[in-house]
């Protein structure tokens, strides 16, 4: 008995050693990509590539940008290109690379209070909305898709801030959770077209505007800067990376579809 325990015990020590020793890397992202299934995809296909494992925290854009400025990330994938050039401009990352995109959609209950289904005009769309005082649920956590959301809104020249509380409602939380809380009391939201696609609860729920340039989604990979990070495992970090924005990985990326449905469209430079 006490010789098998030692085994297992042994065993289990050798076991964590193992896990210790592999290569890996922090990447900072956002709920939109996690939710949507693409790293349950993509990175095992890079582990086996390479060998190196990736560790992913799912936060929005604007978190994972303050978590990547307090080196706890060795890369950042995020949607925010204005947010994303400020981090490398103030030396936080290395160089900023488009990666792949999509595009934002606006969906609402089957019985669309503010009669806004069908338009392409997203701003035409925020104001009826607003006009209507319908529910509106925002994800309120300085997410790309709360940056995207903010901009529509002061276009549409809605104080939101001021309907906070009452029509328009701020869930602090990550896209699934916020088309979850929209779902159960009837609100429009404004979603990545992946998250939506890949959310399981949608009950009566469509989507009701799209097509719209500005709903435009860009996704963008940086390295971070070992200059200002000492701990980041740069030469790792530089892998990942590059094999992103290679083909085989623009490949992986285009290969990735839920329901038939391919999510993300790679469009990083070509080399």
């Amino acid at each position: 008995m006490k010789k098998s325990l030692c085994l297992a015990v042994l065993a289990m020590f050798a076991w964590g050693k193992a896990q210790a020793s592999e290569p890996f890397i922090l990447v900072q992202s956002t709920t939109s990509t996690q939710n949507s299934g693409l790293y349950d995809y993509l990175l095992p296909i890079f582990t086996k590539q390479t060998g190196i494992q990736v560790r992913v925290v799912a936060v929005g854009t604007g978190q994972a940008i303050k978590n990547a400025q307090n080196c706890d990330a060795d890369v950042l994938l995020v949607h925010a290109k204005a947010a994303e050039e400020k981090f490398v401009a103030e030396g936080y990352g290395t160089q900023r690379t488009d990666l792949m995109y999509n595009d934002f959609v606006i969906t609402g209950p089957g019985h669309d209070p503010a009669k806004v289904a069908g338009s392409k005009d997203a701003v035409a769309s925020l104001a009826a909305i607003a006009n209507k005082q319908a529910l509106f649920a925002s994800r309120g956590d300085d997410s790309g898709t709360h940056k995207k959301e903010l901009e529509l809104w002061k276009e549409a020249a809605v104080d939101v801030k001021a309907a906070s509380g009452k029509w328009y409602r701020e869930t602090g939380s990550g896209m699934g959770a916020t088309l979850n809380t929209a779902v159960g009391m009837g609100a429009y939201v404004l979603a990545d077209r992946a998250s939506w696609v890949a959310f399981g609860n949608k009950g009566n729920f469509k989507i009701v505007v799209e097509g719209d340039t500005r709903l435009f989604n860009q996704y963008g990979v940086v390295p971070v800067n070992p200059a200002k990070c000492p701990n980041v495992k740069a030469d790792l970090a530089n892998t990942f990376t590059q094999w992103l924005i290679s083909e085989a990985g623009q490949k992986a990326i285009a290969g990735f579809q839920v329901n038939g449905q391919t999510l993300f469209f790679p469009n990083a430079p070509k080399r």
